[in-house]
């Protein structure tokens, strides 16, 4: 079965990019996205149940850290892996994500193959069933 990935971001270039390169490196993996957490709950209700959720912190409506707390008290999202996406690579901003129950962190990458690369590493881990086994950080 092919695996579902969303990612919510606001920002519409990055997004993007991120679909062109998960595209790259696997065809098979339908990218959903979502500008903000509010929007992110509208589509999980229109689609398959993604295997993982891409989460960005700084966002309009509903951020990050607010929506990645509403998925993980929400029954029938709380066991959907859930990666911070995001721009920071703050010590406090990993601590906060896998204390508030992410996978783990990802920064965003600053060029494209990196993050083609990063992508790979990821599914990968998911292809092997080894999702929890990434570490605090998801790194190239």
């Amino acid at each position: 079965m092919n695996k579902v990935f969303l990612l919510v971001d606001d920002d519409s270039d990055d997004s993007e990019l991120f679909g062109e390169a998960m595209q790259e490196n696997d065809p098979g993996i339908k990218v959903h996205s979502a500008a903000n957490g509010r929007e992110a709950f509208e589509v999980l209700g229109e689609i398959q149940r993604p295997d993982i959720i891409f989460l960005d912190i700084n966002m309009p409506i509903m951020n990050g850290w607010e929506c990645l707390a509403k998925l993980k008290t929400t029954s029938e999202f709380k066991d959907i892996p859930v990666i911070m996406y995001s721009t920071s690579s703050h010590k406090k901003d990993i601590d906060l994500a896998v204390e508030t129950g992410a996978a783990t962190f990802m920064s965003k990458p600053h060029d494209y193959q990196q993050l083609k690369n990063v992508l790979k590493n990821l599914t990968n881990h998911l292809d092997n069933g080894t999702i929890d086994q990434i570490g605090p950080v998801l790194t190239a």
